[in-house]
């Protein structure tokens, strides 16, 4: 089994620039070891089972819960069996058509 989780979280009660808190979130993501890729909207992150990527989502909240009031999280899963490696072979699959 593969999950893909396109995850982004981040607070809302320190302004236009949250930048400093989104990074902290993806060092703990660069810190689990499961591959990921930050994107502009989000970070994909591709873990074995669905619970390692709640618990990712989890960790991250617990986090910037340490100084924030107020955190807004976004999250989808693309669950499948027997897969891997989905985070790379989805895009090659789609550029291979191009």
């Amino acid at each position: 089994m593969a999950v893909l989780m396109d995850f982004a979280i981040f607070p809302t009660d320190k302004g236009a620039h949250v930048s400093p808190q989104v990074s902290r979130v993806v060092q703990l993501i660069k810190d689990s070891g499961f591959p990921y890729q930050l994107t502009a909207m989000g970070t994909l992150v591709e873990t074995p089972t669905v619970g390692e990527a709640l618990l990712l989502v989890e960790q991250a909240a617990a986090l910037l819960e340490t100084d924030s009031t107020r955190i807004y999280a976004t999250i989808k899963l693309d669950i499948k069996s027997g897969a891997s490696n989905m985070l790379e072979e989805k895009v090659r699959s789609v550029e291979n058509k191009l």
